[in-house]
């Protein structure tokens, strides 16, 4: 017979002592063997400390933190159920440029998972222009070109609306494009109340990027007006309003000055639709904020869960009800950061920007294909981008939790410290006369440049990592494939298309009558406005003859000084650029004789040369000739190294051998003084043009380096790009 089992004891946590601060943070400065705690304390470009360890007493007294999911300030999310009732939508861009591909390949993306339709236009369309009145190279760049009921009717052609959401970057002609959308579903039989999603107008937004507007502010909010108006009417569930992050983002900015901008670009929208008697309940549900997701993993999480805390507070000031107060957040995975070398690499990163944008809690979730820096994405580099979204709610279950970031010490911490910085740069621009004001006196511009600057700097001394741009380059690598569209042959098309709708060889009569409306829609009042210009689109109007009516008479259109994109790669992608230049013209290649493999004899024709002449055993050098190594093949150098030599003379003779324009010496600080000299001297009487470049930068020595014929050091902290610019300048010369 078995014994009788014997009860365990219940588990008493209480036997163990309980930690107090001082004491985790004496286990950390143990840790550190000798160095300062503050070597754990991570500095932003926020102006935030983060700290290694959060603990419940940082988090006491934020009452924010203690609210539930979909419930003001909605700092837990905007709804209840979260993800857990209803997943963030798989909203992929798709940038082709005519109707008919784009249908295509939105067809396919929604049996594949793809939940909502995401529909870019290229320029003109944006800017409210017929294709015939733009230039060539414009038309279909960058997104679908759009001009009539029937171009909207091949784009959406077996989609049913009213099961699948639609959002359309509408630059400054929302309300056109509006038209063309509701006239398409009235031809169709269908309500316009089947419109749901966001028709983005952000006249803001398009100043900040592009530096101009095609119209005037104040006729720019009217438009919005009207829009929202009608909207609320005739389609409840459509947005007509955005705030665009991307701008200030791409361009530089810190989280919380991008917040910062979010909240004062909604203000403003909130004011100039409030003096044209849109009600706030009204309007603020009908912004919705597209926010770019960047690489800081915790700070992006932080940023959207601030933004929704900051935008309560702004509309509960304005009197807004508590539905008012909700946010609507799309998010989108951030330019800045994407290369177009080791292109490979962009699909981690995208990885880890979805993974904050879904635990941050947005509604709906772009992720950028990676090729998105070279080209437009193919069906490959699309499904790729939208198999992140799947795997994640799929296979991460991340649809299971309603708040995954909720109660975590250091995301609520940080959260409350980023919201605040973030008020701090709202009120500046406040100060200034609002966000349009601060666009006007480059205040905005002035702040992320200073950020900008900051970053360039860090990547250049490779104190911040680009993995395939600043770090880790891969030397192998072919040079990245390039848009091909025909852009010239895809004008002439849609170009043929607006004559052929302009003349109406089935019906002569047809062109006349939309003109006819159009100029009803001029003579109407504000409150017909919408209605009058739908008529007009079913009638035949195009979408450059609508804006043009709807903008006559218009007053002073605003400039500004605009935020350039520069993606942080370009400087590294720019060197070798030269780099692949500089060969190419001094005709370099390896003789038939190398025992290179092809592929490594191509990657040595692609690139210029530069010897690692490594003194000593591999103790002595290979920390520096690795170093090295890094260095220069992030200028797209091709680096050749070795074992050692053990003396000067032998590899004087190497390093003379290869050909190679360019020399490193790597050893250590103790051996330079008596093995540079011979080295130097050896090399220079054989080859009187080599560039000498010494990996160290021993201070006590650099005189009597330089004396001998050093030309330049390479060290830790180093500007690589300066440096690597240098060299390619310095071999060009010769």
């Amino acid at each position: 017979m078995d014994e009788p089992r014997q009860e365990e004891p219940p588990l008493d946590f209480d036997e163990f002592p309980h930690p107090t601060d001082d004491d985790w943070r004496q286990a950390a400065v143990d840790s550190l063997a000798g160095k300062p705690f503050d070597k754990l304390v991570t500095a932003s470009y926020e102006g935030l400390d983060v700290q290694p360890l959060y603990r419940r007493e940082d988090v006491a007294d934020l009452a924010a933190a203690q609210t539930i999911p979909g419930a003001p300030p909605y700092l837990r999310g905007g709804r209840a159920g979260g993800n857990l009732r209803q997943p963030w939508a798989v909203a992929q861009e798709l940038a082709h440029g005519s109707p008919a591909a784009f249908n295509r390949a939105l067809r396919f993306d929604l049996e594949h998972g793809q939940t909502a339709i995401n529909l870019l236009l290229d320029a003109p369309s944006r800017a409210g222009k017929d294709p015939d009145a733009a230039q060539p190279g414009e038309v279909g760049r960058g997104g679908v070109s759009l001009a009539t009921v029937e171009d909207v009717a091949a784009a959406l052609k077996g989609i049913d609306l009213s099961a699948t959401p639609i959002t359309v970057r509408a630059g400054t002609a929302a309300l056109p494009l509006l038209a063309l959308l509701a006239a398409h579903l009235q031809r169709a039989g269908r309500p316009v109340s089947d419109l749901r999603g966001c028709l983005e107008d952000d006249p803001l937004g398009v100043l900040a990027h592009e530096g101009a507007l095609p119209l005037s502010l104040e006729r720019a909010y009217d438009e919005m007006a009207q829009l929202m108006l009608w909207a609320a009417g005739h389609a409840p569930e459509l947005a007509t309003a955005a705030v665009h992050t991307y701008p200030y983002h791409n361009g530089g900015a810190d989280a919380a000055r991008e917040l910062a901008y979010a909240l004062a670009t909604g203000v403003a929208y909130l004011r100039a639709l409030g003096r044209r008697g849109v009600d706030v309940d009204i309007a603020a549900p009908r912004i919705r904020f597209d926010f770019a997701i960047g690489a800081n993993f915790f700070m992006e999480i932080a940023k959207l869960r601030a933004a929704r805390l900051l935008w309560a507070q702004v509309v509960a000031a304005f009197g807004g009800s508590d539905d008012a107060q909700r946010m609507r957040q799309h998010g989108r995975t951030a330019r800045r950061n994407k290369t177009t070398v080791d292109p490979y690499v962009n699909m981690l990163r995208v990885t880890t920007e979805a993974l904050a944008a879904a635990v941050g809690g947005v509604a709906s979730l772009h992720v950028a294909p990676f090729d998105e820096a070279a080209r437009p994405a193919d069906e490959f580099s699309r499904r790729i981008a939208r198999n992140v979204q799947i795997i994640l709610q799929e296979e991460a279950h991340l649809t299971q939790v309603i708040d995954p970031a909720g109660g975590s010490y250091a995301v609520e911490a940080l959260t409350d410290r980023l919201a605040r910085a973030a008020w701090a740069h709202f009120q500046a621009i406040e100060g200034r006369g609002g966000m349009a004001d601060a666009l006007k006196l480059g205040y905005v511009q002035s702040e992320i440049a200073a950020v900008a600057g900051k970053r360039a700097a860090n990547l250049a001394k490779r104190r911040d990592v680009l993995v395939g741009a600043n770090q880790f380059a891969n030397p192998a690598e072919t040079p990245p494939p390039s848009d091909d569209t025909d852009y010239a042959a895809l004008f002439r098309e849609r170009a043929a298309q607006m004559t052929h709708h302009r003349t109406h060889d089935d019906d002569p009569a047809a062109h006349v009558a939309a003109l006819e409306r159009l100029g009803a829609m001029m003579a109407a009042p504000p409150e017909t406005m919408v209605a009058t210009a739908i008529a007009a689109a079913a009638a035949g109007a195009t979408l450059g003859e609508l804006t043009r009516a709807l903008r006559v008479n218009d007053g002073a259109r605003p400039t500004i000084v605009p935020l350039p994109l520069v993606r942080a790669a370009e400087p590294f992608e720019q060197l070798r650029r030269k780099t692949l230049s500089l060969t190419l013209s001094q005709g370099e290649r390896e003789p038939d004789s190398s025992p290179l493999s092809p592929r490594e004899r191509a990657g040595e024709r692609a690139s210029a040369r530069v010897f690692l002449a490594n003194l000593g055993p591999p103790r002595q050098h290979k920390a520096r000739a690795d170093f090295a190594q890094a260095f220069f093949e992030v200028g797209g150098f091709q680096v050749i190294t070795n074992n050692g030599f053990p003396d000067p003379a032998t590899a004087a003779a190497a390093a003379v051998a290869s050909g190679a324009p360019a020399v490193v010496i790597c050893s250590t600080d103790e051996t330079y003084p008596d093995l540079v000299p011979p080295l130097v001297s050896a090399i220079r009487q054989a080859a009187p043009a080599t560039v000498i470049v010494l990996a160290g930068r021993p201070a006590e020595q650099v005189e009597a380096l330089q004396a001998v014929g050093v030309d330049e050091f390479i060290y830790m902290g180093a500007d690589c790009v300066t440096l690597n610019d240098w060299l390619i300048t310095a071999i060009s010369q010769d």
